[in-house]
């Protein structure tokens, strides 16, 4: 249960973090990006909640690589906001997936 809600919630922040990106520095690749990867995200928390254990490697695939790219874009700019925040919810999402994908 832990694992939808936090798919979800990653994936909302994901979309307004895009949105946020473009609104503040016209970022084009900012807002494609966040409501891409957001958008994927909430889809796979809606399957999660049909039950559909594919949607749980979906939704750990999709953070693990914002995990890295977050990551890396908080060693090239040391910023907390958004990086270093988008990186430790994204860990913090990705493991709670994974729990869940090992528990079954």
């Amino acid at each position: 249960m832990f694992s939808i809600v936090a798919t979800f919630a990653y994936g909302i922040l994901a979309m307004i973090g895009g949105i946020i990106g473009y609104v503040q520095s016209q970022s084009k690749i900012s807002l494609i990006s966040g409501t891409i990867s957001g958008s994927l995200l909430v889809i796979a928390g809606f399957l999660q909640v049909q039950g559909l254990e594919f949607a749980f490697v979906f939704a750990s695939v999709i953070t693990a690589v914002l995990v890295v790219i977050f990551a890396i874009r908080l060693k090239k700019t040391r910023k907390l906001m958004p990086a270093g925040l988008m990186t430790g919810l994204g860990m913090v999402t990705l493991v709670l997936i994974l729990s869940r994908l090992l528990v079954r």
